[in-house]
């Protein structure tokens, strides 16, 4: 297996568990999206919003584009422009890892950190963070939907998205 292939899997996976996330909370009351509860975020809507922010980031920076500001600090939308640019943006990272090659994933990728910092990765590193990331903040949605009562949460474990896909 080429890096490429694990990481176009892996950006695969990740669409796919948040498509499904996004889909089962798009099932449930929206006030329940913007309900307060102690977590990393203070709501679920939050939280998806720092992963949506956070996936561009890093998406901007794998492109050579320099990012001043976090989206949470500008945004204005909707819970479901919330949901909707989750899954945009890790369609964009899908593509923008498909269209790598096996050498791009070593290349050194200068960025520029939001408080100014210089840094240089290897975009392997920074993918998979990125990827990474967002599993880290599902389960703590899953988390606070089980606070609120929801006894029902998909899983999205990589495992399971292999057994569902391979």
């Amino acid at each position: 297996m080429t890096t490429k292939t694990l990481f176009v899997n892996y950006a695969t996976y990740n669409l796919w568990a948040n498509s499904t996330l996004v889909d089962w909370l798009r099932s449930k009351p929206l006030e329940l999206m913007e309900r307060e509860i102690p977590s990393s975020f203070p709501t679920i809507k939050q939280t998806l919003l720092h992963m949506w922010g956070a996936e561009d980031i890093w998406l901007q920076r794998l492109k050579g584009i320099s990012v001043t500001q976090f989206l949470s600090e500008r945004f204005q939308g909707s819970t479901t422009d919330v949901f909707d640019g989750l899954i945009d943006v890790s369609t964009e990272f899908l593509a923008y890892v498909e269209a790598l090659s096996d050498e791009d994933f070593e290349k050194q990728c200068p960025f520029r950190l939001l408080n100014g910092t210089e840094d240089s990765k290897p975009r392997i590193y920074m993918i998979h963070h990125c990827l990474n990331h967002a599993t880290y903040h599902r389960g703590q949605i899953v988390t606070m939907a089980r606070n609120f009562g929801l006894s029902d949460p998909p899983s999205t474990d990589y495992i399971r998205y292999l057994r569902m896909h391979l």
